[in-house]
């Protein structure tokens, strides 16, 4: 990653972090490297990251643990979590898939855990290009993307069974944080 893919991932952390509860165990799908974990590591109770390209092993004497898979499919065991967050991760889903992508994201919440997700507007597309053009970014795997509209985030979420907590813009309007709660079951 170049310094500016780095500062885009630590802007993306910064706007999630407010929302992750402290002493949470957290899933971070779309890991990278852990940075999420380094950033807020002193803050959370521990965690489990999951990225195709994430170097298998742990972090801080194993608070946390990176896994090298893809997210349900490779990640062990069924644990919940306090927050799950999936931060420039979900525009990277094939359209086929992100209803059960978002399906399995609330599987693995506790009741009252939080989805925490970053979604940039499709015009971001067209920056990032010009920016690997320029050899000012590395990431963001552009190619990846699947021409999802952050406005489709929400009904995804609301047929996975979650409440919207909050919709923000940020990055000048380019990028979009949403958090979304799993209800407490009914009584």
């Amino acid at each position: 990653m170049k310094p500016l893919d780095r500062l885009l991932q630590r802007w993306r952390i910064a706007r999630a972090a407010p929302f992750v509860p402290p002493g949470a165990r957290v899933l971070d799908i779309g890991c990278h490297d852990g940075a999420l974990f380094r950033q807020l590591g002193s803050r959370l109770g521990g965690g489990i990251g999951i990225d195709p390209v994430a170097p298998a092993g742990e972090l801080e004497e194993g608070r946390f643990r990176l896994v090298r898979g893809l997210f349900p499919r490779d990640l062990p065991a069924n644990e919940a979590f306090d927050a799950v967050t999936g931060l420039a991760v979900l525009e990277h889903v094939p359209a086929a898939e992100q209803a059960g992508f978002l399906a399995a994201c609330a599987n693995r919440l506790k009741p009252s855990g939080l989805l925490i997700l970053t979604v940039p507007s499709p015009a971001v597309d067209g920056v990032l290009r010009w920016l690997r053009r320029l050899r000012l970014i590395q990431g963001m795997s552009v190619e990846e993307h699947h021409g999802f509209a952050p406005t489709e985030t929400v009904a995804l979420a609301d047929a996975a069974g979650l409440q919207r907590v909050l919709h923000q813009r940020f990055q000048c309007g380019l990028n979009n944080l949403f958090v979304f709660r799993r209800p407490l079951p009914s009584s």
